[in-house]
């Protein structure tokens, strides 16, 4: 595999989970009001999921993940005729597999960093704690997992798209803190 191709393919792999990162990052934006858990706890006083996920949050975040495969479904025609032949990931072809496949991956995107909310409180991790690795991949992990029901992952594609996910996040996060954005670099 030469260096284009591999370009090629990390850029690619990117494009493909577009919808998941933009979906849990709207879910940020859109989120506030009515926690998904209700402010349910355990009988341990320990909430479910936490105040961070809220219901707008889920539904606006999603929204934005199937608007993104929908963009990505209008534009599949001009990846398709330009890079065509380095296409080794998979890619959304049209507007209705960009509908379905921004669904899956943006609603998973969100299901996951519920879990990862979900898990983190289980295990004693309070709310804006660190968790390393859960933090970066839960979104990431599940919305892979619902999106396999409709795309064959290969391992390639799953270990790309994980490690780039762990380097744009390092990346971002320590721009941020640099900036004075974040109180932390991770």
């Amino acid at each position: 595999m030469d260096i284009q191709m591999i370009l090629v393919t990390c850029v690619l792999t990117l494009y493909f989970i577009l919808p998941a990162y933009f979906s849990n990052g709207a879910g940020l934006v859109f989120g506030g009001g009515m926690p998904v858990d209700f402010g349910k706890s355990d009988k341990n006083g320990v909430r479910w999921i936490g105040d961070g996920v809220t219901w707008k949050g889920l539904i606006g975040g999603t929204l934005i993940g199937i608007i993104t495969g929908i963009i990505q479904g209008l534009v599949a025609p001009y990846i398709l005729s330009n890079f065509g032949q380095f296409i080794t990931t998979p890619i959304i072809t049209n507007v209705s597999e960009g509908i379905l496949i921004g669904f899956l991956l943006g609603f998973g995107a969100l299901l996951g960093d519920a879990l990862g909310s979900f898990l983190k409180r289980r295990i004693g991790i309070g709310r804006g704690q660190p968790a390393p690795i859960l933090d970066q991949l839960d979104f990431l992990i599940v919305a892979l997992i619902l999106v396999s029901f409709v795309v064959k992952l290969d391992w390639l594609f799953i270990i790309l798209a994980i490690v780039l996910t762990l380097i744009i996040h390092l990346l971002a996060n320590t721009i941020a803190y640099l900036l004075g954005l974040k109180d932390v670099w991770y």
